[in-house]
């Protein structure tokens, strides 16, 4: 899963990304209102963990914005406010949770698992298309029930594809989401081609249909039609 974290407090931003690192999840991370629109504009997350508090604005004029622009995102707000009125007004805006600091970390990757199957699995545990099954918890990945060994980055190329099956995605989208901001100063993306290449390798080996396809001049599709 890829996560902003927009939070002020240093050592707690730390802390949040060095948990969610050991959890397998990619986080970015920005201190400020401004960082936070400029990221939004510029990348896709999973979802994004907002302080209310931030130094040039309130992460709810945030939430505010991202709504406003119909963004499909998990919204996790993290405030050392714990009162009533404030929990209410996060949540009509449209937060998925609030959580008051000081929390534990297992209990906002607990929420943050929650709301990524609701989004992309309907509520699911389990992930299945055709003959493919997805654990997300356990990141393990299944063809007619035998279990597929992948690297950490060609099973989340699977989720990301069959998460957005029937679309067409750049080299440069599926490079950016497995990597965020450490692909920007990439000069190539032909790595993505040999992650590819391993993945269709492992899906057909498992006796799979081949649903990786080429648009070229565009990037790849996960075409199940």
């Amino acid at each position: 899963m890829k996560i902003l974290i927009i939070e002020d407090e240093k050592t707690l931003s730390d802390a949040i990304v060095e948990y969610l690192d050991g959890e397998g999840h990619l986080c970015e991370v920005v201190y400020t209102f401004e960082e936070a629109v400029e990221k939004i504009e510029l990348y896709q997350y999973d979802c994004m963990v907002v302080d209310i508090n931030l130094p040039d604005g309130s992460g709810l004029d945030l939430i505010r914005l991202i709504k406003k622009r119909s963004i499909t995102v998990g919204i996790i707000i993290v405030s050392a406010r714990n009162s009533l009125d404030n929990r209410i007004e996060g949540l009509e805006i449209g937060a998925d949770h609030y959580l008051t600091k000081p929390f534990h970390l297992a209990e906002l990757n607990a929420h943050l698992k929650s709301i990524h199957r609701r989004i992309s699995f309907n509520g699911s545990n389990e992930l299945v298309l055709n003959e493919i099954k997805l654990i997300p918890e356990e990141h393990r990945a299944f063809v007619l029930d035998e279990e597929l060994v992948l690297t950490k980055k060609e099973y989340e190329l699977l989720l990301f594809f069959i998460s957005n099956k029937n679309k067409i995605i750049t080299k440069a989208g599926l490079a950016e989401h497995l990597w965020g901001d450490h692909m920007d100063a990439a000069d190539s993306y032909d790595f993505i081609y040999t992650h590819i290449k391993n993945l269709r390798r492992e899906l057909l080996k498992k006796g799979c249909r081949d649903y990786i396809k080429t648009i070229y001049g565009l990037g790849y599709k996960f075409d199940i039609t």
